[in-house]
């Protein structure tokens, strides 16, 4: 790859703020409206802002680690940032699409890049019904909430509560159950990428419940609907050595 046109953007905090001053005094930079690729500084937080400004732009991101765990950074580096962004390796994403009905009947549309969560907004415990592809799966779900994560996000909110974690290209989504309560067996599923997957509130006036797209909520909902769009197709870039796959497949044999 060959990038000519390189923006670099930083999250708010001092670190990436200082690296981003250092970036653009070595490298020419321009405005990320007319970049060919983007380089994000910050943690996976800011990478998932970033990637959901850019979810309309053919635009990869390559992003160097300026926070915490950095999952879905390289590492860090001032040194042949150019000679580095031409030896990345892309992999393309696809969101989840949520569909999620109010009590109000209003509808909210909202992307994720990592996972659809839906939660308890009170003190008593979810009632769900899932559907998949129309058929029923789970007539009720006693639990403080459930998600549907993409291979991308397995290993963030979905593997804390215990789900599995899903290597790059696997074609599969996970179903994972929050603290599920009863069925007290019940610890997920993997579905295809292309179900759509539905989830049902039952009692929502007692039993609130509020669904989330990686940081968009939506309050009091009655139903949620969830699948991939591929349509669109964020990319990020990384270092041959530390690619994504092999980052996943790593989690896997964690002790």
């Amino acid at each position: 790859m060959n990038f000519t046109a390189i923006a670099i953007v930083a999250s708010r905090s001092q670190e990436a703020r200082k690296a981003e001053t250092r970036l653009k005094a070595l490298y020419n930079h321009t405005p990320p409206e007319e970049a060919d690729v983007v380089v994000a500084l910050g943690g996976d937080g800011f990478m998932l802002r970033t990637l959901h400004q850019f979810m309309d732009v053919p635009v990869p991101i390559y992003g160097m680690n300026r926070g915490s765990v950095g999952f879905l950074m390289n590492a860090y580096s001032e040194e042949n940032l150019v000679e580095r962004l031409g030896r990345a390796e892309a992999v393309v994403l696809h969101p989840l699409r949520m569909i999620a009905t109010d009590m109000d009947g209003v509808e909210h549309q909202a992307l994720a890049i990592n996972e659809i969560s839906l939660l308890r907004q009170t003190r008593l415990a979810a009632k769900l019904a899932i559907t998949v592809d129309g058929v029923p799966r789970m007539e009720e779900v006693i639990c403080d909430g459930v998600l549907v994560s993409t291979p991308a996000g397995s290993t963030a909110y979905n593997l804390s509560v215990q789900g599995p974690i899903i290597p790059i290209g696997a074609g599969v989504l996970a179903l994972t159950p929050i603290s599920g309560f009863r069925p007290r067996q019940w610890r997920g599923a993997l579905i295809s990428h292309k179900a759509i997957v539905t989830i049902r509130v039952q009692e929502p006036e007692e039993r609130s419940v509020s669904a989330v797209a990686d940081y968009t909520e939506v309050r009091d909902v009655v139903s949620v609907e969830i699948c991939e769009d591929r349509t669109l197709t964020p990319t990020l870039l990384f270092d041959p050595e530390h690619n994504l796959e092999e980052r996943i497949l790593k989690e896997q044999f964690q002790p």
